[in-house]
């Protein structure tokens, strides 16, 4: 553990000394982005203005996906968790700075009491204009029309196969039906799209491609193809068992219809959208290994004990939580949260040789 400037950082020795000198963290360019506390926006060293705040709720889930989690875990503390006036404090504070587009994951965050109510504070905070959810589906069903009515309008369902065998071989838990239920719920609730996100691997799930697109065209969906990704529990991630997107995009249109890039494609995004030329659908493709978009990311993350990330695959972490309960100061929240960002590297690296796999599994760390 070290301290710096007032905020409490966790890390790996060594690790993280070798990560800053290869990405020059305390480069002339990082110094500045990171002592200029009137800046009213939140700009790394490579110019990327962040405003997309992940919020991790829990680190609970009520299904174990073989890529994100192990069968047993240890779950944290409730004590350990930020409440939800803690959240909220940090949003207020990471609105000041530019902040607007909140999504709210897990673990699965509809297992966290009165999720609501912390969707009604956060929708009301000056200067948020997006509030979205990462969900597996499986509780939305009766929560969908009140998480609308709390101010949610944009929400992700996790799904990666239409068949219930290979539903409860993915996550080790039945609940296929109550997925499809949930997302014909929260279509009926108002929101529009509802978006699909996919797992590709490799020898697992090719044959879900097709028939997971059937659906979104038929339901009004729009289909997220996520590359698998080395957060997985088991250490079994590698290069060759990633669906790569392109394989994927050849795939649906030789089994469907041809697509054609969205041509007003927001380049921050993390999807490259594709629509069908029949005018039935839309398909978003993750490339996070093939196509990494790190030189646009706008995210940063906080996770369910309040440690502040700048990348899904940081190696560090700003101890949030302590400075809110040890009665630190806006502005001392706010001092952490830019050199956080102000300290944030060019990449991941999932390509190369020097990649190291973070020590917090996926549903740890956030969706």
């Amino acid at each position: 553990m070290g301290r710096r400037n007032g905020c409490i950082r966790a890390s790996r020795p060594g690790v993280i000394l070798d990560r800053m000198r290869r990405t020059d963290r305390d480069s002339p360019a990082r110094r500045s982005a990171a002592m200029t506390p009137s800046e009213n926006r939140l700009i790394d060293s490579f110019g990327r203005v962040h405003n997309n705040l992940r919020i991790s709720v829990t680190d609970r889930c009520n299904i174990r996906c073989v890529y994100c989690m192990p069968e047993t875990v240890e779950f944290l503390p409730r004590a350990s968790l930020l409440s939800y006036e803690e959240i909220a404090r940090f949003v207020r504070v990471a609105a000041g700075l530019g902040i607007d587009k909140i999504r709210l994951t897990g673990g699965e965050p509809l297992v966290r009491k009165d999720l609501p109510k912390l969707v009604e504070t956060i929708a009301a905070i000056d200067g948020i204009r997006d509030v979205g959810l990462t969900t597996n589906g499986i509780l939305l069903a009766p929560m969908a029309k009140a998480l609308w009515d709390a101010g949610l309008r944009r929400i992700n369902v996790s799904l990666d196969t239409m068949d219930p065998a290979k539903f409860l071989e993915l996550t080790r838990r039945t609940g296929f039906e109550q997925v499809i239920e949930g997302i014909l719920a929260a279509k009926a609730a108002g929101f529009d799209p509802v978006k699909i996100n996919a797992v590709a691997i490799k020898g697992v799930t090719e044959d879900d491609v097709v028939p997971l697109a059937r659906f979104s065209r038929e339901h009004g969906l729009e289909l997220r193809f996520i590359e698998y990704m080395p957060l997985d529990a088991g250490n079994a991630w590698e290069r060759g068992k990633v669906l790569f997107a392109a394989e994927i995009l050849e795939i649906l249109s030789s089994r469907i219809g041809p697509l054609a890039p969205d041509p007003k494609h927001d380049p921050r995004a993390p999807a490259m959208e594709y629509d069908f030329l029949d005018g039935v659908g839309r398909v978003g493709m993750i490339a996070s290994v093939s196509r990494p978009f790190c030189m646009s990311c706008n995210r940063v993350r906080l996770t369910a004990d309040g440690k502040l990330r700048n990348c899904l695959f940081a190696l560090d972490e700003t101890d949030v939580r302590s400075l809110i309960r040890s009665g630190a100061t806006d502005e001392a929240i706010a001092s952490a949260l830019r050199e956080s960002v102000a300290g944030k590297w060019e990449g991941h690296e999932i390509n190369t040789a020097r990649f190291i796999k973070p020590e917090r599994l996926m549903h740890s760390i956030g969706g």
